[in-house]
């Protein structure tokens, strides 16, 4: 293996703290593009350079350019919303945007088809509302996600101020973002200092989440550096600290894997912060900076071991990590319709088609949420599996967000089946450079045949653990779905089947390359026997391990346990 440097590497190095040469980018106007170093650079501000590919060729036989457009990323943190912030992001998707508002599977919005010309003004209009995009993309701590657990009000608001905690921690410090968006002058010759990342930030994308047990709505294991907050008696005690999750893998290359986070050991609240830190500042001194396929926090602690990188943690951070505290998680899933938290208010869960609010001739979504935000009092608070929860009303309020969530088409939730109130899609084609395959487009699509088909089977309400994704980099989550597709072309995809229903076991390749009429008649021959051969209340994934349909999966959990007396056993993903 060459030891030269990943480009990216260099194009960090000399890009003067992420300036590049985005400005003059953006000034040229004989493009809609960018330059393709700066395209990599833009991320770091939270936005990604696309292109329309549904126009692609018929452009190119035009001898056009591609018809490019830019989405931009926000970064808020625990993904809580005021409703004047609400109406102001709806506002610039109006202005700016095409395709509405879209929540993410990291708990934040995007926008879509903006064009070069209005990216400087859309980043000013997001700033204005006391959001910003920095670190929202790019090799970074990205966004930091929290659980979003109606009943459990004091301990929500606790767990969401570590995670603002933890993202305000890790901004990079330099000026960049300010000088090319917010027309913010250079006030200093000094050379700038970034005290975490360093000049070359880290070798790939970071993620931290927070989940507050019993649910597991973020996939906590699907986590770079994952922590589960443990409560006794009201009171916040610490985190249970897992490291090393990772959904991306590379069709054909076994080197690369989905990997769920190790279990490490305790900490309490006061701790977090520096062992967070240690975490970070490992992956930048040992991350892989060669193979960027290879560069994730999981490759570098299965490189130098889990014990290895315990050791480090404790060593840089000064803190001994505890012995782990007991916890349970129900799901990882959200939870829908009305529920009242422990502080008297009302919480209303709604589920939002592969996160996609936007209005159309069937429903007028986004319109919706736009009539609830001007006369909420509370706050929106989205979820990891692109929903939305209405949070802190008053109970007299009530009604009258009732009405405009069944006026504008919002309460689908009510009847839904099982199988969509857990599903998620990524965004996938048209605007995803790396999709192979339709995902939030075909999930409407794919959906009523699957119901069908539980329907026959008496299956329809049976909550199931749907994960559909357009390319293997994971963003959907995919291999912590009881069915997932992940695509390969147009129309094809690997079927994998497995995972539990709450997200602490990988599932495993059941068939390759399938197109839908196969997945279809495998699913239902399976979906037959589940119906008539299971157990009292198990789920699908479970069933489909303890019948023994699938073969022995090339990546499993198996427990460990590290010399801190665990009282929940580790686990790791071992690889054959």
């Amino acid at each position: 293996m060459s030891n030269t440097l990943s480009p990216l590497e260099d194009i960090k190095l000399k890009s003067r703290h992420l300036r590049g040469t985005i400005e003059d980018g953006l000034a040229n106007p004989l493009t809609g593009a960018i330059s393709d170093d700066d395209t990599k650079l833009l991320k770091f501000h939270g936005s990604y350079m696309q292109d329309d590919r549904d126009i692609r060729d018929e452009r190119r036989r035009q001898k056009l350019e591609p018809a490019y457009a830019f989405m931009i990323r926000a970064r808020l943190p625990g993904g809580v919303v005021t409703p004047q912030q609400w109406l102001a992001f709806d506002d610039i998707a109006r202005t700016y945007a095409s395709r509405g508002l879209r929540i993410t599977t990291r708990q934040t919005f995007q926008w879509h088809g903006i064009i070069k010309r209005r990216l400087k003004a859309t980043m000013q209009d997001i700033n204005k509302t006391m959001a910003t995009t920095i670190a929202a993309c790019g090799d970074i701590n990205r966004q930091v996600v929290c659980s979003v657990n109606p009943l459990l009000s004091n301990q929500h608001a606790l767990v969401q101020k570590w995670a603002q905690a933890l993202s305000d921690h890790f901004i990079p410090r330099t000026r960049a973002y300010h000088e090319i968006w917010l027309d913010g002058e250079k006030i200093t010759d000094e050379p700038e200092h970034e005290p975490i990342y360093g000049d070359t930030y880290l070798p790939r994308k970071f993620k931290i989440g927070i989940a507050l047990p019993p649910f597991n709505d973020i996939d906590v294991f699907a986590q770079d550096l994952g922590l589960i907050a443990i409560i006794e008696k009201g009171v916040l005690q610490g985190f249970n600290v897992t490291i090393g999750g990772g959904m991306g893998a590379t069709h054909g290359d076994p080197s690369t894997y989905p990997r769920l986070g190790s279990l490490i050991g305790f900490v309490p609240p006061e701790q977090v912060i520096a062992v967070a830190e240690a975490v970070v500042t490992l992956q930048r001194d040992y991350g892989n900076r060669v193979e960027r396929q290879h560069a994730r926090l999981k490759y570098t602690i299965d490189s130098k071991g889990l014990d290895w990188f315990a050791e480090q943690i404790e060593a840089r951070s000064g803190i001994t990590l505890q012995a782990l505290r007991p916890y349970h998680f129900e799901h990882n899933g959200d939870r829908y319709g009305w529920h009242q938290g422990e502080d008297g208010q009302w919480h209303l869960g709604l589920y939002i088609d592969a996160g996609r609010l936007w209005d159309t001739e069937e429903s007028q979504l986004q319109t919706g949420v736009r009539e609830i935000a001007k006369i909420l009092k509370g706050e929106f608070r989205m979820t990891c599996n692109q929903n939305l929860v209405i949070a802190n009303v008053h109970a007299q309020d009530r009604n009258t967000i009732d009405s405009l969530v069944h006026d504008y088409g919002l309460d689908g939730y009510k009847s839904y089946s099982g199988i969509r109130r857990f599903s998620i899609a990524c965004v996938a084609l048209p605007t995803c450079g790396l999709a192979m395959a339709e995902s939030e487009r075909y999930a409407p699509v794919l959906l009523p045949k699957l119901e069908s088909m539980l329907d026959r089977h008496g299956l329809l309400h049976e909550p199931i653990v749907l994960r559909i994704s357009g390319c293997p980099n994971g963003c959907s989550r995919p291999y912590l779905g009881e069915i997932a597709l992940v695509g390969r072309a147009i129309g094809r995809y690997d079927l994998r089947l497995g995972a539990d229903f709450t997200g602490e076991r990988l599932n495993t390749l059941y068939r390759e390359n399938m197109d839908e009429v196969g997945i279809l008649e495998a699913l239902d021959t399976l979906f037959e026997k589940w119906a008539s051969e299971r157990e009292s209340d198990e789920k699908f994934g479970d069933f489909l391990i303890r019948q023994g349909t699938l073969a022995a999966p090339s990546q499993q959990l198996i427990p460990i346990v590290l010399d801190r007396n665990a009282t929940h056993m580790p686990r790791v993903v071992a690889r054959s």
